[in-house]
């Protein structure tokens, strides 16, 4: 069976020689060494000044929409994974649609004026595949209405913008370290603030608000464990490895599969990728479910990310059209991408497609 991707595991006695230290230290959560560690490394390899290892990404994004004292109003994109829509409902705001662009999938910046009303207080936007949207222009617009900026960085581990990390744009940005992810610590996430001051707020607020016995702010449970800390570590050692066994399968797609038939998002220039997702976007919504259905047949299970468009939700109180989201999560299939994926395998996926197209 392949499936659209496969966890990355390191080797066993790596993480056992880790796992040995805690049991010896008896540490098992509660901001342990481990997890200042991994905290200090991913700082130094980020190349970002403020960073907090977290327990998911999603309460990353929680964690930001309460540090800004958002209660209101949040413009945001329709074309991302559900958790982004869900961060900004259960802090009891309301997501405000703005349609994607055709070219790199992420929010539409020219429409973003557009849906700004007295209530809106934020910007969260997500980088889609790790493609950075366009933050200068998101940036200004901000400053203008004076808003906040929340970026879902969730697939943009390592990816660098002009030559900067690309998670150190925004109020704060929010990774996910799920283990469907190219960097993983199985679950985890993190928060990455460029203001010291919201940085030490973001501190209190994911150990609920107080450090020993003294409380100063209301708080939630984001802390992460030992043992997910150290999965971290021993990943962050063959990152090299992971960044050019997954470049090496998107070279392949590229030279073997038709894409002029297809379509691919198309990232902005001075950007360095992370070859995190394999998208492609078919010519109809039949094409794309022939495609899913011979690959399935051969124990092939690629996955239609994202789908639906986030503005269909059943559960939304208002609907908003968003056409080009629409047409796009309706032909879009992220193919599989994986350090273990072979040449064999990859040839059948790529056989398929191209007869198909």
């Amino acid at each position: 069976m392949i499936q659209v991707t496969r966890t990355y595991l390191p080797d066993k006695e790596r993480y056992l020689n880790y796992l040995n230290e805690i049991w010896e230290s008896g540490w098992i959560t509660n901001n342990g060494p481990l997890v200042l560690k991994l905290e200090e490394n991913l700082r130094s390899i980020l190349k970002v000044k403020n960073l907090y290892y977290l327990n998911n990404g999603t309460i990353a994004l929680q964690i930001a929409i309460k540090a800004l004292n958002i209660t209101k109003e949040i413009i945001t994109t329709p074309f991302s994974y559900v958790a982004t829509t869900n961060a900004i409902i259960w802090e009891n705001c309301k997501p405000v649609f703005v349609d994607i662009n055709s070219s790199d999938y992420n929010i539409d910046i020219a429409q973003i004026e557009n849906r700004i009303s007295e209530n809106t207080e934020a910007i969260l936007a997500t980088h889609v595949f790790g493609n950075p949207c366009n933050v200068h222009e998101i940036g200004s617009i901000a400053k203008k209405y004076n808003l906040k900026v929340i970026y879902d960085a969730a697939h943009a581990f390592g990816v660098t913008y002009n030559k900067k990390s690309l998670l150190s744009y925004g109020d704060i940005s929010a990774c996910s370290f799920h283990a469907t992810k190219l960097f993983h610590t199985a679950e985890g996430g993190a928060i990455i603030c460029n203001d010291t001051e919201l940085n030490k707020k973001v501190y209190l607020m994911r150990q609920f608000g107080h450090i020993g016995d003294e409380y100063f702010s209301v708080g939630i449970n984001g802390k992460a464990s030992e043992l997910h800390a150290a999965m971290g570590l021993c990943l962050l050692e063959d990152l090299d490895h992971i960044f050019d066994s997954r470049k090496k399968v998107i070279e392949f797609y590229n030279n073997h599969l038709n894409i002029k038939k297809v379509g691919l998002p198309i990232p902005l220039q001075s950007t360095e990728n992370n070859y995190a997702y394999y998208p492609i976007v078919f010519p109809s919504e039949g094409i794309l479910n022939t495609v899913n259905e011979q690959l399935n047949k051969e124990n092939i299970f690629p996955r239609r990310y994202f789908y639906p468009s986030l503005n269909k939700l059943p559960f939304l109180d208002e609907q908003m059209k968003c056409p080009v989201s629409e047409s796009i999560s309706s032909r879009i299939l992220c193919l599989p991408l994986s350090t273990y994926l072979t040449e064999e395998q990859l040839l059948k996926i790529i056989k398929i497609i191209n007869k198909i197209l």
